[in-house]
């Protein structure tokens, strides 16, 4: 008889995942990453249209149920609705990622306060939304999954990324705090800190000097990172594989923070 799980930890099998930014880049690998180990999965976007496509993508992918749910993150009826229609459709709530995300660049001095703010709301309110909505079903469960998307500028910094930094780094706090709250309700927070991946958010500055030098130049592997390559971390922190787990921050970074 075998005495250890194994691979078996990672078996999401019966399990319901609700992905906020899940139409596209990151949020839609980690989706399909999830659905390849048997998780149901609730895609959610603002824009309804491509999200119920991604998700009919990932339904014919997999032998899965895949929902797409337009909503905005921002708006506190909108995460209600989202996570009871995940619960009402998907029969349950075990895992949410928070990908949903935006980014503004810009020295200090040519950004308005406008758009410092709209970085937070998306990438800071929405994720703490998302965080409360989701926790009160699971803490009612006595179990769940969180999983943040911070970034490696929550750990270290870059120039002309004020916005985003600091939204970032609220994010490794928000992920610290409600590791700790939630801990006694068996449900575990941890954050995934990606390194420069070649989003839709990404595309505009693939090719520039800039991003060259400062980015791909900055990482050991010397690359962009691809979309599958974020899946791994996703299926781990989602499943049993990672129960030891909370409070922390997994970097996918190609060695970025290493140096």
């Amino acid at each position: 008889m075998t005495r250890w799980p194994g691979v078996k930890l990672f078996d999401l099998s019966g399990r319901t995942a609700l992905i906020t930014g899940g139409s596209k880049g990151l949020g839609e690998a980690m989706a399909a990453g999830l659905a390849s180990a048997g998780a149901n999965v609730c895609l959610v976007s603002r824009n309804g249209q491509e999200t119920s496509a991604a998700a009919e993508k990932i339904a014919g992918e997999y032998p899965v149920r895949s929902i797409g749910i337009g909503a905005d993150v921002t708006v506190e009826a909108d995460v209600a609705n989202m996570v009871q229609a995940c619960v009402d459709q998907l029969s349950g709530l075990d895992v949410l990622i928070n990908s949903a995300g935006i980014n503004v660049r810009g020295s200090i001095d040519e950004l308005s306060l406008e758009q410092f703010r709209q970085v937070q709301s998306t990438n800071v309110d929405g994720m703490w939304l998302c965080c409360k909505h989701a926790s009160s079903v699971m803490k009612n469960n006595g179990s769940g999954r969180i999983i943040n998307l911070a970034s490696t500028l929550g750990l270290v910094g870059l120039a002309n990324r004020t916005p985003y930094a600091s939204s970032k780094g609220a994010v490794v706090q928000m992920t610290r705090a409600l590791g700790l709250e939630l801990a006694p309700h068996n449900v575990t927070v941890n954050a995934i800190c990606p390194g420069p991946f070649l989003t839709p958010m990404n595309v505009p500055i693939a090719d520039s000097e800039e991003a060259k030098r400062f980015i791909v130049g900055a990482t050991a592997l010397e690359r962009w990172g691809q979309m599958q390559e974020i899946q791994g971390a996703a299926i781990f922190l989602a499943s049993d594989a990672s129960s030891y787990m909370t409070g922390s921050m997994l970097t996918v970074d190609g060695g970025w923070t290493a140096r």
